[in-house]
């Protein structure tokens, strides 16, 4: 790979990016870069990044077409507000969902499960028509993201074990996924679910020509997984790996949003080809970084600066960080992160990964 020294001009400013309505990330600038944050990223998938991706990369839409982000109070699109009254109901198979307004999201009803036994799906589960959604509305709607160049994803709230626990609740997933009666019925239905979620990517690829998926499926606690690294490889991981080889037939970056204490299944992560994973504090991140640093990009926050820190300590602070994570890439999480902080970062890693 030929190395492109850093000049100063690629600070300067040329724009600003466009964000859906509602957004996780602040207003993030367009700068001068030598190539665009959507080919970088994809540079960094194998180890030719110019510079170190960062969060504010990507601009992720939860399309109100998609019945599962109106019942979880998720909407991020260019449309409007979603208004609370309209915050749960139903979502794509018919569950009910209860907007909770003091956590700002929603809930499966509580009381009466779908499913009391995996085995039951075939009869009480009905999928939906894929076809037969207004994707022409959710092109439309987002159309001016064609044009960007960073990297557009789209979300998806409920994954595989997320989707299993709306079903049959999360005591009654958590016995399924382990119960010899009931695991051929699991693998039966995650991998119709794969089916139907290589279906919407690829809608989302035809209206808007995104070229990432980001996919929610919390594995674990705050303290451990949900379950063992040998259950998720039996369960889960051919499954998840069949969405993740559609998405990489594309071209396009998977990144598992997964929360909990999860170090422990990074292994079953990275045998799914699992691109990116953006887990919580609690994880060890410096261990995970040393062991699966090459075969995974993990989500990293932002260095501290200390309040009242000068230009020239933020500069050393961002140094100290790009040297520390220079072997492998990372995705930087910068969304708390200040604006002097964030361009310093970009500058370190252009100087230093361009030695």
């Amino acid at each position: 790979m030929t190395k492109i020294p850093f000049n100063p001009s690629e600070l300067e400013v040329k724009g600003e990016y466009l964000n859906t309505t509602v957004s996780f990330t602040p207003p993030t600038k367009i700068w001068n870069t030598p190539i665009t944050v959507k080919e970088n990223f994809l540079r960094a998938l194998k180890g030719e990044h110019l510079w170190m991706p960062t969060s504010n990369d990507i601009v992720n839409i939860e399309s109100r077409v998609n019945l599962d982000h109106v019942a979880r109070a998720e909407i991020r699109d260019l449309g409007p507000i979603q208004p609370e009254e309209e915050k749960g109901g139903k979502d794509l198979f018919g569950i009910e969902w209860v907007f909770v307004p003091q956590v700002g999201g929603s809930m499966v009803k509580p009381g009466a499960p779908t499913l009391s036994d995996a085995n039951e799906w075939y009869d009480k589960i009905t999928f939906p028509d894929i076809d037969a959604m207004p994707w022409d509305e959710m092109a439309n709607l987002n159309a001016p993201f064609k044009s960007e160049t960073r990297v557009i994803g789209c979300c998806f709230q409920n994954g595989l074990f997320e989707r299993l626990i709306s079903f049959m609740d999360f005591e009654g997933a958590a016995t399924a996924m382990i119960d010899e009666d009931q695991q051929d019925a699991v693998h039966d239905l995650y991998d119709k679910l794969a089916d139907m979620y290589i279906a919407m990517i690829q809608k989302y690829i035809d209206g808007i020509n995104v070229s990432e998926v980001l996919f929610h499926d919390d594995w674990g606690t705050q303290r451990a997984p949900f379950f063992s690294l040998a259950t998720c490889r039996e369960m889960l991981v051919p499954h998840l790996k069949k969405i993740v080889d559609f998405v990489h037939s594309q071209g396009m970056i998977f990144q598992l949003h997964s929360c909990g204490c999860n170090e422990l299944l990074v292994p079953a992560m990275i045998e799914a080809g699992v691109d990116v994973w953006n887990g919580q504090p609690m994880n060890d991140k410096e261990m995970l970084y040393e062991k699966y640093g090459k075969d995974i990009i993990l989500g990293i926050d932002a260095p501290e600066v200390p309040e009242g820190a000068t230009d020239e300590e933020i500069e050393e602070i961002a140094k100290a960080f790009i040297e520390k994570y220079s072997k492998a890439p990372i995705m930087i999480s910068t969304r708390m992160a200040p604006e002097k902080l964030v361009e310093a970062l970009y500058r370190q890693s252009r100087i230093i990964l361009a030695q």
